[in-house]
């Protein structure tokens, strides 16, 4: 059995596994190597560093495979520079796909299925048994991902300031006043409007505490991010019965801290789905994204072999 490489480079964590059959030898977490996000040197070392870890574990100096899911890599130069380290560290076969692709077939191992993802960003993806894709959503932090947790926070702080402005409740600006270091108002926008832009992602879990406390203000947001799910789910579903021709219901799975974490933004989430599509199966545990490229990499080393 092959020693193969499976990483998932999510928007906040990457997280990386060196398996051999079903037995996994190594497992390590590093930063984000998403360079929109935080740079080509950071990205660079923590993808450096979560590899020297999981090769230390397994007591490996190569694999034969590997299959990196991370995001933006359709951009210039993303596969080419992972590649280049992958070669650094002894991979004889590797591919670099998008983080939707690894955890699609995490979920339906090839097979059809819609994916869910709400994270730090969203996206919908949906595959046909002819092997057909379509999506929703995932369109960036700035232009879309719409119930992401990046969305979450800067939707909250937005709706927080119409409610400020018509002098009703919320706790909202209070919260993230603390978090911010920005005492007044004025100090909180020029924080939120500067030039990089905060990490808005990093509000969603205070959301979800005010939103567990009663906040109205944050009770909408979620509600609202959990809606805007469950409707690109069933856009998806709708493209692939109208282009592919599927007769009867695609199973759905979902991943995510938005999801995962949010209790009312799953309950919505869940029951939403229930009542526009009854007999659709949707997983009830998160599908986890590193077993998709584990799995792709298996494939790699079988075909190469």
């Amino acid at each position: 059995m092959s020693v193969v490489l499976g990483i998932d480079g999510g928007g906040t964590h990457t997280r990386a596994s060196i398996v051999e059959g079903d037995r996994v030898l190594a497992f390590g977490e590093s930063g984000s190597i998403k360079r929109l996000r935080v740079g080509a040197e950071a990205a660079e070392a923590n993808l450096r560093a979560v590899l020297r870890d999981i090769y230390a574990q397994a007591g490996v100096k190569s694999a034969a495979a590997a299959s990196c899911g991370v995001a933006s890599a359709t951009m210039p130069g993303i596969t080419e520079w992972i590649t280049a380290v992958f070669n650094d560290f002894g991979v004889a076969r590797s591919e670099v796909v998008g983080d939707h692709i690894i955890a699609l077939d995490a979920a339906f191992q090839g097979g059809p299925g819609i994916l869910q993802i709400a994270g730090t960003g969203t996206n919908t993806i949906g595959r046909a048994p002819d092997s057909g894709c379509e999506t929703a959503g995932g369109w960036s932090s700035r232009l879309g991902d719409e119930g992401s947790g990046y969305w979450i926070g800067l939707h909250a702080i937005r709706r927080a300031l119409n409610a400020y402005d018509r002098e009703e409740p919320q706790a909202v600006l209070k919260e993230i006043g603390e978090i911010w270091g920005t005492p007044t108002l004025d100090q909180l926008i020029d924080v939120g409007d500067g030039t990089p832009a905060p990490d808005f992602a990093a509000l969603a879990p205070a959301i979800n505490e005010l939103a567990e406390a009663g906040d109205a203000v944050s009770v909408g947001v979620l509600k609202q991010a959990a809606a805007d799910l469950v409707q690109n789910v069933l856009l998806v579903r709708a493209k692939l019965r109208r282009k592919h021709s599927i007769a009867g219901e695609a199973p759905a799975a979902w991943t995510g801290s938005v999801i995962g974490k949010m209790r009312m933004v799953r309950e919505a989430f869940f029951s939403g789905l229930h009542a526009a599509a009854p007999d659709m199966p949707v997983a009830t545990t998160e599908t986890v994204a590193l077993d998709g490229a584990i799995w792709r990499a298996k494939r790699i080393a079988e075909r190469t072999a």
